[in-house]
């Protein structure tokens, strides 16, 4: 039977001189070998470029038919000449021929699926006395009384080499000494930067909260009655009819299923405003105790939130930033592994907290891979996806398949900033430039691991420094428990400078 080969990295830690035991003053180290992202270059799984060309021919249908519908219009009219209007025709026919017209033209535009717009969005920055230095969180976490030694070694060695920097924020509720976090602090906490984040959306778009009548706001942990989609309809007085939805359970990938979720709802309900509202609760997600597998989302999450104004009203085009072009998701739920890579768990003394296994970043690499897969076919220029067939079809045995160099579909790339780790695995899988992982590195380092909110902060980053430019499109993908892979592609329509209101913009 045959065996299946495993992915490994390995690393040589430096632990100095012994200096005590039977081998004092010997020159002591250790291997870790940890499983590492899949070789994207090993294999191509064809069910999901199958799937990228079968999202691609259906949506490309309507655009399709109308060059054909048009072409064989246009050779009907050249039968007559404009004597023959003009003799056979009198005004009435003329007014129904316009009609007809028009008719066809408003028939063809409502069968047409609508664009969505990105009309702007806004990122939350916490106030300068929650910043947190790396140095300043272990002094913390000590004198709080809830971590043992090894657990304070665990986090500092896990700060070290996480790619966080010196300010980023958290809630110091959090490092309170004997002090059981409550709802109400989750509340308090998610209520500031959610509430924080839609202000500055509302003062950029000069959009009012009865203009808006789509609500999608996710969260992952903090799951309160009445939902956090209620608070916030509660506290802008939002109109009765209001559609709001609150998605939750969904992990750091819940941002892009939002979109996904206000897309479809307006196309239900065209010329309507959508806000999409991404949070996490640090607070609510802290974990008191000393596993180590539940430590990690200690040292890297911290507070963020986003807020982002959808719409498909045609004439709103003018005013959006971007056009979102091409939304896939990926799910790997069906899987054991994938399923339980990370979980919400309570440890042996009850203490709850996140759990993420070891073989996250090999499962997280299947997911992604999977999901590139399918938005191939949907991105690539038509020479790369010929080159990619071309190479299938006539490869030798046992040589590996072309991968298509995905830094010719996007201009900019958004990766979700889970840690220094994965994104240096991304980067090195997928060949990308430290151009296009530069908004990520920075994001983690300035703001560190904001969630679903991630992706929208390295927006913002790439705003903040004018790199968008009419016509450019920005990959945003996040991953996230379950396992879950999400990308979302945008198609800058104008250049976008630098904007009044940034999370990167001091006052």
């Amino acid at each position: 039977m045959a065996m299946k080969q495993e992915q490994f990295s390995t690393e040589i830690v430096n632990r100095g001189l012994e200096n005590s035991g039977p081998n004092a003053g010997s020159f002591y180290f250790y291997v870790k070998v940890r499983p590492r992202l899949p070789d994207f270059l090993s294999s191509v799984n064809l069910k999901y470029v199958k799937l990228g060309y079968g999202y691609m021919l259906s949506h490309s249908f309507y655009f399709l038919v109308a060059p054909v519908l048009l072409v064989i219009l246009g050779v009907e009219l050249r039968k007559f000449t404009w004597e023959d209007f003009d003799q056979k025709c009198d005004v009435t026919d003329a007014l129904f021929i316009v009609g007809l017209l028009g008719l066809i033209l408003y028939i063809y535009l409502d069968l047409t699926p609508r664009s969505t717009y990105l009309v702007d969005f806004a990122c939350y920055r916490p106030p300068n006395e929650l910043k947190i230095s790396k140095e300043e969180f272990i002094e913390l976490a000590r004198k709080s009384g809830s971590f043992n030694d090894a657990a304070i070694e665990f986090q500092q060695r896990a700060l070290k080499n996480s790619g966080i920097g010196n300010e980023t924020y958290l809630p110091r509720v959090i490092f309170s000494p004997n002090q059981k976090i409550t709802l109400k602090d989750g509340r308090e906490e998610v209520g500031e930067i959610m509430f924080g984040a839609i202000k500055d959306l509302f003062a950029a778009t000069k959009i009012k909260p009865k203009d808006i009548r789509i609500l999608v706001v996710n969260s992952g942990l903090l799951n309160t009655t009445p939902s956090l989609s209620s608070m916030v309809v509660n506290h802008f007085k939002f109109n009765h009819n209001i559609h709001s939805f609150n998605l939750g359970g969904m992990g750091c990938a819940a941002g892009i299923i939002a979109i996904d979720l206000a897309k479809d709802l307006l196309l239900a309900y065209p010329g309507a405003y959508a806000l999409v509202v991404s949070a996490e609760a640090v607070t609510y997600s802290w974990y008191k105790g000393n596993e180590p597998d539940m430590l990690l989302p200690n040292c890297f999450f911290r507070m963020g939130a986003s807020a982002m104004l959808l719409s498909s009203f045609r004439l709103d085009r003018w005013r959006s930033k971007y056009e979102l072009k091409q939304l896939v998701r990926t799910s790997k739920a069906m899987d054991n592994r994938s399923f339980q890579s990370i979980h919400l768990r309570e440890d042996a003394e009850g203490r709850q907290g996140i759990s993420v296994s070891k073989d996250v970043i090999e499962v997280g690499g299947h997911a992604l891979k999977a999901n590139i897969t399918t938005l191939g076919p949907l991105v690539l220029p038509v020479s790369e996806q010929l080159h990619f067939f071309t190479n299938m079809l006539f490869k030798k045995e046992k040589a590996k398949p072309y991968i298509p160099d995905y830094k010719l579909a996007f201009n900019h790339a958004c990766i979700l900033a889970a840690s220094k780790k994965v994104l240096d695995e991304i980067q090195k899988n997928l060949e990308l430039t430290e151009e296009y992982m530069e908004a990520s590195r920075k994001t983690l380092e300035r703001f560190g691991n904001t969630s679903s909110s991630s992706i929208w902060y390295e927006l913002a980053y790439l705003e903040a420094n004018s790199r968008i430019k009419n016509g450019d499109r920005i990959w945003q993908v996040a991953f996230g428990s379950g396992f879950k892979c999400n990308s979302v592609v945008w198609k800058a329509l104008r250049n976008v400078g630098k904007p009044k209101l940034s999370p990167w913009i001091e006052d």
